[in-house]
Order: C-alpha cells, then structure tokens, then sequence
C-alpha cells in the first residue's frame, strides 16, 4: 500500500470514529458532570462541549490526512464538529430530554385529611372512625411499595372500626398525595420510622397497632425495633425483607414471571426509555440530577404504568384481577427507600429481644419466598404464621373474607379462625 492510499485510509477511519466517539464522549462528559452539578443546563453543555471537541479534534486529523492542509482542514473540522453536534443535540431532545406524560392532579377524593407532621412531611390519609366507644388502641395500615399506596380504607378496616377500633390508613412520605421532597436523599427508612412515630404521638395514643402489607411489615418490623413499647400488637401481610441487606435488589421475590405477552412488550417499552435509563443511571452518581432531569410527575406516572402491567402477575393463577386507583405513586421515595434499606444496621437484635404480639400471613401463592416470611416468625418471640389459601402477595385482595376474619380475631384475642 502506497503512503498516500495508507494515509488516506487512516483519515478515513478518524472520521469515523469521530461519528462513533463523539456521541461516547459527550454521554461520558455527561454523566462525569453529574458528580460535581445537578444542573441539567451544565450536564446538557458540557455533553455538548465535549462531543464537539471530539468530534473536531478527530476530524482535523482525519482531514488533514486526506490532504487537507492549514485552514481548510480546520474549516473542515469544524464544519464535521458543528454538524455531529447538532445531530447528538437533536437525537438528545427527542430521548433524554423529551418529557413523559403525567397524570393530572386531581382533587383528593372525600374523606382524605392531611396531617402536617413536625418531621416536616405534610401527610394523606384516611379515618374510619370506632363506632360505639373507642378502644385506646387505634390501628393504622402501612402500604407496600415504598411508594406503592392503596386508596380509601384498606380491607377489613372498616369491620375493625365496627369493632370499636380507630383506624387510619396513610401515604407515606413520597408516595399518594403526600409531600415529596426536593432533596430525595431524605427518603430514608428512619425517616418512615419517624413520621409514624410523629403520627403516634399526634393521635395521643401511648401504643398503636400496625397492619404492614409486602414493605408495609417491613417498616412494621423496623418500628418495632426502634419503638417496641408503643407497638401493642402488629400484622404482618405477606411481608417483605426483614432486612434488605440480606435480600437486596429484587432477590426477596422476583413479581414478573406470569406475564402475559402484551404486558411484557409493554414493560419492555417503559423499561427502555432513554429518559428513564438515564435517570437511572444519575441516580448512581448523583441523586439530585436525575431528580432534576425527570421530575416527579413524570417519573410516578412511569412507575403507575410499570405496576399496572404487573399488578395481577402477583397473585395465584386465575385469581381475582386486582382494582385499580389513581392515588400517585412514588418512584424516587421507592428508588431511594430501597437503597437506603440495604445500607441499615440489622435489626434482627433488637426484634429478638421486642415481645409483641404479631400475626404474620402469606399467600400460598406468594412471590416472596418462603424463608423470607418464616425469617419474621423465627425472629420474632411472639409471633404466628398463618399460610391463607387461594391468596396471593395480597392476602387482603385475594382472599378478602379470610383476611379479614383473621384480623379481626387476632386484635380481638380470639381463637384464630381455621380453613
């Protein structure tokens, strides 16, 4: 090969990679970025800047080889930089930075009340109130997720307030149509802990009782932890990880395997998108610029749609499809939540050692396994475990009537109900 075809080949290839690199270079300046800004204008320039120095550095050298010298080359360059520059701009506006839907804010519906806690959270929920004389000890349901919450008063409520109970039922922190926050990083479990325990103090009651469901027994069990002597008894409903250092990520469980075709083209759908894959990944580097990129209207309208393709693959086959509600859920509070779940202490020690009253129910047909719901009734002093037929990881969606005759005789002290 002659040196003038070998330098052009040479040329050739540089401006190839200059169409390759100049796109890596501006994601990676992107996201190095990150580490130092939550800004997206600066992440967005510096992505620019970056890409168009690449793309110029590599296509002055690739011109001049192919025999473009002084100023032409430089005007060449420059002419390959801008136009690579705009294209990565463009391709960058109708991914990254192209909005998603939301779900409109819609006034809460009756009944829904706010607490306005001194943790700071501004917190919804809902009331049934003891008929008759109220016994002392009110019982307050927890959601799943994080930041999965119910609408109304959960299953069974309403017959325990029959029973003299006040019951409430919240969203937490994140999630519903309580506060979020604009520092995410404050999505904390001992801030969960310590909204409840405001919530305790607010209502006067020297113990309460908790129901939890999937995370809800979680944040049950680490209430119990910090705060034994104001817990009077508590449900755990298919719960989640005692402690998510032992079962991080989603090897508690894994809900997505009963699927049907339709639904996994469509989670596969949202689970590509390039806004929320990016967002992802800031959240690794910096918390507060994925925040910024997807703010939380778009980011709890994404997590709706991933839980609606999901929500009957959780219970037993054939079962009851699960009703459906519009109260928000909360991405970051459960992207958050769940990380900070895998960094606490274990609070396997203190539970040992906490003698109160717990009922603990799981579906036959849970996802959860098994060694995760039996780890709360070997640490647990004072605990019974309960299989319920013909249920799910919802106790209380797939076997209503069971779920609640069991609560309702364990909170009662009354012989737990057979079959």
């Amino acid at each position: 090969m002659s040196p003038t075809l070998l330098r052009r080949v040479v040329g050739g290839v540089l401006l190839f990679l200059a169409v390759l690199l100049a796109p890596a270079v501006a994601t990676a300046a992107f996201l190095a970025t990150a580490f130092v800004t939550a800004s997206v204008p600066v992440l967005a320039l510096a992505a620019l800047a970056s890409g168009a120095a690449a793309a110029g550095l590599l296509g002055r050298a690739g011109f001049a080889l192919l025999g473009l010298e002084g100023r032409r080359a430089l005007r060449a360059s420059a002419f390959a930089a801008v136009g690579l520059t705009a294209a990565i701009a463009a391709l960058a506006a109708v991914t990254v930075f192209r909005p998603m839907p939301t779900t409109p804010v819609a006034p809460a519906p009756p009944g829904v009340k706010f607490w306005n806690l001194p943790t700071g959270s501004r917190i919804a929920y809902v009331h049934a109130p003891a008929v008759g004389r109220a016994r002392p000890t009110p019982v307050i349901f927890l959601h799943g997720g994080p930041g999965t919450p119910g609408e109304g008063v959960p299953t069974g409520g309403r017959e325990l307030a029959a029973d003299g109970f006040d019951v409430y039922a919240y969203d937490q922190l994140g999630a519903g149509r309580s506060t979020r926050l604009r520092d995410i990083t404050g999505y904390t479990v001992a801030r969960q802990v310590a909204d409840l325990e405001a919530i305790r103090r607010g209502l006067g009651a020297d113990r309460i009782i908790l129901v939890g469901r999937s995370w809800g027994g979680s944040l049950t069990a680490q209430y119990m932890a910090a705060h034994p002597r104001h817990l009077a008894k508590a449900v755990f409903s298919s719960p989640g990880a005692l402690w998510g250092r032992e079962y991080p990520g989603s090897t508690a469980g894994e809900p997505w395997n009963r699927l049907s075709p339709a639904q996994k083209t469509r989670l596969d759908e949202l689970n590509s998108s390039p806004r929320m894959l990016a967002a992802s990944v800031l959240l690794g580097v910096n918390p507060g610029a994925a925040h910024a990129l997807v703010g939380d209207g778009e980011a709890d309208h994404w997590m709706h749609e991933v839980a609606l393709q999901g929500k009957d693959s959780t219970s037993c086959k054939g079962g009851r499809p699960i009703a459906t509600h519009n109260n928000p859920q909360g991405f970051y509070n459960n992207q958050m939540t769940r990380k900070d779940f895998e960094r606490i202490p274990d609070p396997r020690p203190r539970l040992r050692t906490a003698h109160v009253p717990s009922l603990i129910m799981r579906g036959e047909c849970d996802f959860i396994k098994p060694a995760v719901t039996a780890e709360y009734r070997s640490v647990l002093p004072d605990s019974r475990l309960v299989i319920v037929k013909g249920a799910g990881h919802s106790v209380s969606g797939g076997q209503p009537h069971r779920f609640t005759a069991l609560l309702r005789a364990f909170l009662l002290d009354k012989p737990l109900p057979t079959g």
